[in-house]
């Protein structure tokens, strides 16, 4: 989890293959609209997500149904949302990539392919609630050291 920049894709991507885990991008279950929404800057509202939440709780749920391990990236910057997301779904873990402002704004700058710009950092930013119940892992470093990171963690 984390704003938008973190490297939730990359890391979770990352993760994910280095485990043999399913790995589920929570960008890919955004609706047109919403998607419509990001691309010009604008923040979704709770009401916009409600759906893409209730569909991604119920990705996971499947995965833990089917005793698959998953990996979901997913920006859940809202307390609700993590309990959302993990419902009554004990198994589920979230960790924090979490960096400065200047490192997140840098990477969206230069990020190509992805309906998510610079534009939207502020109000992700704003948004954010810290977890307290999330591994937290500094961002800047290197995709493989916050794997490593997040596995001695977790214990993976």
């Amino acid at each position: 989890m984390g704003v938008a920049g973190s490297g939730k894709t990359t890391v979770g991507r990352a993760l994910a293959a280095e485990l043999g885990w399913k790995f589920d991008d929570a960008d890919q279950h955004h609706s047109p609209a919403n998607i419509a929404k990001m691309r010009r800057g604008t923040a979704l509202t709770d009401a916009d997500r409600s759906q893409w939440l209730a569909e991604l709780h119920a990705v996971v749920e499947r995965a833990i149904d089917r005793r698959e391990h998953l990996v979901l990236a997913c920006s859940a910057l809202k307390e609700r949302y993590r309990d959302a997301l993990r419902g009554g779904l004990r198994p589920v873990r979230f960790v924090h990539l979490e960096a400065d402002e200047a490192t997140l704004r840098r990477r969206l700058d230069t990020r190509t392919g992805h309906f998510v710009g610079a534009e939207i950092l502020p109000s992700q930013l704003a948004a954010l609630e810290r977890p307290h119940d999330a591994v937290v892992v500094d961002a800047a470093k290197s995709p493989s050291a916050i794997v490593a990171e997040i596995r001695r963690q977790l214990g993976l």
